[in-house]
Parts: C-alpha cells; sequence; structure tokens
C-alpha cells in the first residue's frame, strides 16, 4: 500500500484521482480548502464533492492552503508520501485577470512550496504536476492547418495526434493564467531536472466531468449542461446547489 497526496482533492480531476488510488487499496490524503468558492462565488463551491468522496471511500481530507508553507511542511512530516499528485490550482483565464497576484500565488508559489516539501521530506516519491495547454498561448495558432469540406484539420500528419511538446512557450501571448501555470510548469521541469526529482508534467485541457462545480468562467460545458438541464425543468440552476443529488 502506498501513500498518496492528492491537492485539490474536491475538485473535478482531485477527485478522480482520489477514487482511482483508493479503489486501489492505496491510503490517500486529500488537500483542499474550497478555493474554488473563493475564485467562483457559491457556484463554484466544491463542499457537495467532499462530502461524497467521505461517504464513499477512505481518504483522509486536510483543509489546507497550499500557499502555507508551514501547515505543508507540517503535513509532510508527519506523512511519508509516495505520490503526489498536485491538481490545485486557479484554474480560469479569464479569472486571472481580475485576481493576478492570487492567480500566482496559487498557481506558481503552491506549485513551488509543493516542490520544495517533497524535496526536504520524501525526495524519492513521484511528483505528478497537472498543468495546462494554456502554457503553449498562442504558439499553436502558428501549426500548419488545412480547410476541409466541413471543419478544419492539422495540415501535416505529425501533428494528428495533438500539439507537440516541443511547441515552444516563449515569445507567445499568454494568459495571465497561462503565465502562472507556465511558471509552475517549469519549476516541475527544473526539480526534477536540477535535484534528479521523479517530476511529471501533464497539460490537459477543456476537462469536465460530473465531479465539476462548473461556472460560466471555467467548466463551461458542466456549466451550459446544468443551464439546459433547470432551463427545461424550469428550476433553479442545480449548480447553484452544492449537494451531489442536484448535481446533474
Amino acid at each position: 500500500m502506498k501513500t498518496i497526496l492528492v491537492t485539490g482533492s474536491s475538485g473535478l480531476i482531485g477527485s478522480e484521482a482520489v477514487e482511482h488510488f483508493d479503489k486501489q487499496g492505496h491510503r490517500v490524503v486529500g488537500v483542499d480548502n474550497n478555493m474554488r468558492q473563493v475564485f467562483f462565488g457559491a457556484p463554484g463551491d466544491t463542499t457537495w464533492n467532499l462530502e461524497r468522496l467521505k461517504a464513499t471511500t477512505k481518504f483522509e481530507h486536510a483543509n489546507l492552503d497550499i500557499r502555507d508553507r508551514t501547515a505543508l511542511d507540517d503535513l509532510f512530516r508527519r506523512n511519508r508520501f509516495d505520490l503526489i499528485v498536485h491538481c490545485a490550482a486557479q484554474p480560469s483565464h479569464d479569472k486571472a485577470r481580475d485576481i493576478p497576484i492570487l492567480d500566482f500565488e496559487v498557481n506558481a508559489l503552491g506549485t513551488l512550496n509543493l516542490l520544495e516539501a517533497t524535496r526536504q521530506h520524501c525526495r524519492d516519491a513521484v511528483f505528478i504536476l497537472m498543468s495546462t495547454n494554456k502554457v503553449y498561448g498562442d504558439a499553436p495558432n502558428e501549426i500548419p492547418l488545412q480547410e476541409l469540406a466541413t471543419r478544419w484539420d492539422y495540415a501535416r500528419p505529425e501533428d494528428y495526434a495533438g500539439i507537440s511538446e516541443s511547441c515552444r512557450i516563449d515569445r507567445t501571448l499568454h494568459s495571465l493564467f497561462g503565465a502562472s501555470k507556465a511558471s509552475a510548469d517549469l519549476l516541475a521541469q527544473e526539480y526534477g531536472r536540477y535535484f534528479a526529482m521523479n517530476t511529471g508534467i501533464f497539460r490537459g485541457g477543456c476537462l469536465t466531468g460530473p465531479s465539476h462545480s462548473g461556472v460560466e468562467l471555467h467548466g463551461f460545458l458542466s456549466y451550459l449542461k446544468c443551464i439546459t438541464s433547470a432551463a427545461a425543468a424550469r428550476t433553479v440552476c442545480p449548480c447553484s446547489k452544492p449537494s451531489r443529488a442536484s448535481k446533474p
């Protein structure tokens, strides 16, 4: 049995990670302080998902802010983690414009705090950063496309599988969110190379699912689904109700 830390454990990706490793019989510690509600207000409240996880898994919840180095250090002193899955983030490039300092503190500084705690207390652990395709900025727009009868598609066969990790991230227009996440991405790379740590980076984009507390500025696919369902039922959008029974 491994001991696994999942940050952002009440969010979309974090809660999926909690459930996955719990089902495999591992001890899972989840860190989440419902910052999504701070970012997006009541519709972003993830309490419903936390209560669901408490009822369906054996995971241990820690109400902790990843910007708090002292609290993180204490957590790492009390636990010997084999794997860290870092999902906690300010996730909206639109919202980052209004809260640039908070966005950078959570995304970049929070990641640095976790990397350093891992280096100090469990250097051999695997550190996985959930990054974003926004680290590429608008550089993917330089990839040649071809116009087909019903859609645009990549012009080069080597691009069919998606954007290569060799795509540049400099000299390109980023959102402030993209810049803070690029900083976190680079820090994870550097800790891996400079300190010979086991870091891995996954750059996702436009992710959603049933465990998403979708809002207009982030998770718009599930947000639109909730709005559509609410209109059809002539009732309040279920996104505004923080309970499992009310989620779509």
